[in-house]
């Protein structure tokens, strides 16, 4: 009986080693397959997973991955904030820039020169440099060569500070309330440099010109006399660019008229029906034969009769006027001799107003 019990506990005990063999076996394979790549064993997955902050990404924001160890320089995240287009943000050197240029442990060097129109500076000792169309760094280098070169300074270091950069600005001419040079252009359009020199003058013409560096010909735009009403015409501004706003042309209406005007048209053409009937028409004392048209050409000033009764009449063709045109309408009661038609148009043209047309 004793032997029988023996055996009992003997096969029992070496049933429990293998069972709990097994146990270890299956546990160990389970541990070790999501390690293996496979994709079952999601009960043990989560063990695997190192414990982080509760706080969460906030929607909308770039994801940095903060690791232990130090990123490559393709890790290097952009920065949104940075603008691409310009790499270092480089500017060129250009006419107009007044810099100044300090030699490091040297200080008689240090001095301020403006450059030329032909892209120089002139500085002590080295005369004059040609820094035109050069980064700040490139212009160093060059002038440190200079010093190196002509035995006056041994291994300068240069450095040079732009104090006005004015080749970088946009220039506003003519017709503005404020022209003048108006610096940081970028990501500026045209209506808004013209809304920063005051906008237009009530002379201006709206046949606008921009002058770009590095092209033969200007940029023509025909504005809207209301910006807002057409936006085809508001380009991008660069650096350097030139925007000329001239004077509208204006034709002169004097004489024994309504309203001795002066006519701006800064689109389209007038008459001389129109630009009548825009000064009042003619006086009753008004000598219609005696219309002249007084016109500034190559070989001066010159008088040109017009038959306004036959144009009224339709029995002679209206007659186009050009800018700068004088329409001098006499009085019949006093005749103008026509020696003296020229003296007499002008004394009335300069003390005409001035009003805006828009054919």
């Amino acid at each position: 009986m004793a032997s029988g019990t023996s055996s009992f506990i003997c096969t029992g005990r070496a049933f429990l080693l293998v069972f709990a063999a097994s146990v270890v076996l299956v546990c160990g394979a389970a541990a070790q397959q999501p390690a293996n790549g496979g994709q079952s064993g999601q009960g043990v997955q989560p063990a695997e997973v190192p414990a982080t902050p509760s706080t969460a990404q906030p929607a909308g924001q770039a994801t940095v991955t903060v690791s232990e160890t130090p990123a490559g320089p393709q890790a290097a995240a952009p920065n949104p904030a940075k603008d691409t287009s310009n790499p270092s943000g480089i500017v060129k050197l250009g006419p107009g820039d007044l810099i100044e240029l300090n030699v490091y442990n040297v200080p008689e060097l240090t001095t301020k020169a403006r450059v030329s129109n032909a892209g120089d500076v002139y500085l002590p000792l080295v005369d004059y440099v040609h820094v035109g169309d050069l980064t700040q760094e490139e212009a160093q280098q060059v002038i440190e060569k200079r010093l190196e070169e002509g035995g006056f300074v041994r291994s300068p270091h240069v450095t040079i500070f732009v104090d006005e950069a004015n080749s970088q600005g946009v220039t506003v001419l003519g017709e503005v309330a404020k022209p003048g040079i108006y610096a940081d252009p970028a990501d500026r359009k045209l209506y808004e440099v013209i809304s920063l020199a005051g906008g237009f003058t009530p002379s201006a013409a709206r046949k606008v010109a921009v002058i770009r560096r590095g092209q033969p010909d200007a940029i023509r735009i025909d504005l809207p006399r209301n910006l807002a009403d057409d936006l085809s015409g508001n380009i991008d501004v660069l650096p350097g660019d030139t925007i000329n706003v001239p004077k509208a042309p204006i034709i002169y209406v004097v004489g024994d008229v309504g309203r001795p005007s002066g006519l701006l048209v800064d689109n389209g053409q007038l008459t001389v029906l129109q630009a009548l009937a825009l000064a009042g028409g003619t006086n009753r004392t008004a000598k219609l034969g005696g219309a002249r048209i007084i016109r500034k050409g190559s070989n001066g000033m010159t008088e040109t009769r017009v038959e306004i009764k036959k144009m009224l009449e339709a029995k002679s063709p209206d007659v186009t006027l050009q800018a700068d045109d004088i329409l001098f309408i006499p009085v019949s009661a006093g005749r103008v001799a026509a020696a003296r038609t020229f003296e007499a148009a002008m004394a009335m043209a300069t003390s005409v107003s001035i009003y805006a047309v828009h054919p």
